[in-house]
Formats: C-alpha cells, structure tokens, sequence
C-alpha cells in the first residue's frame, strides 16, 4: 500500500504495528521525577494489561504511601499478598502501615512472615535488622514508630 493511501486513511499493508506502551516502566520513570499521582495513573494502565502481578501491586503501595493515602496502599499490599502469601517486600510494607493506624498484632504478624523468608542481597540487611528491632519491641510492649527506616 502506498503512503499516500494510509496517509488518506487506507489500510496498512501488514507492516510494522505500534507497540503497546509499558505501563510499568513509566509508571516507574514517573515515580523518580516525584510525580506520584502520575505515577499511579500508569501503575492503574499496567494492572488492567496486567491485573495478577504483584510488584505493579507493591509499586502501588509504594506511591499511595508516598501520597499519603495508606488505606489505598494496604489494599495493594493485600492484593499483592492474596496473590503470592510469601511476598516479604508486601509484608514489610503492610506491617509498618498497620503500625501507624495502631494495629500492632496486624503489625506483629506480618512482620513475623517478612522475617521467615526476608530479601537478601547488599541493602536487606538493614530493612531485616529494623523488622527485628520493631518485632522485638512489639512484643516487649515498647512504643515503636510506624515510620519503616530510609
């Protein structure tokens, strides 16, 4: 087909097809630039393309927490742990938010399932000693904050 007739409206030729934009990854890019609300639009585009996966649900979380919006943002984490009960990235993030609306035996028992199976690699170390440190005062009764360590 020439370019004229699908400049006019024809129909292509069976050449290249626009590809599906990644939801995800912009969503992320989005999230960097601290544009979270954005952010959230996209995250919402890729759940549709995508609605079982679990780390769109976690990013979510991520940016409702940022947005101050922690109903939104336990919600995703429970999804995310519906779909995958092991998820300890859902478990850190759900346990602090449930700290923070008073809920410590909600807080207690997902900081339990983080530390039964916690991430490893160079930067765990510090999120599986502060989970350690909260559950450790959790039981103790001592005040602890919801605030998760930076």
């Amino acid at each position: 087909m020439s370019w004229w007739s699908r400049l006019t409206g024809g129909k292509s030729d069976g050449g290249p097809k626009p590809q599906r934009l990644d939801y995800l990854s912009e969503a992320m890019a989005l999230e960097r630039q601290g544009d979270y609300d954005a952010a959230l639009t996209s995250y919402r585009l890729a759940l549709r393309d995508r609605p079982n996966d679990t780390k769109i649900l976690q990013n979510m979380a991520i940016a409702f927490t940022k947005t101050n919006r922690p109903e939104e943002a336990i919600r995703c984490y429970r999804s995310a742990l519906d779909l995958a009960p092991q998820l300890s990235g859902a478990h850190y993030g759900l346990a602090f938010l449930l700290l923070k609306r008073g809920d410590r035996a909600g807080a207690e028992k997902h900081l339990d399932a983080f530390l039964v199976k916690p991430p490893s690699g160079p930067d765990a170390e510090r999120w599986v000693r502060h989970a350690e440190e909260t559950l450790g005062a959790l039981r103790n009764g001592e005040a602890v904050s919801g605030e998760p360590e930076q």
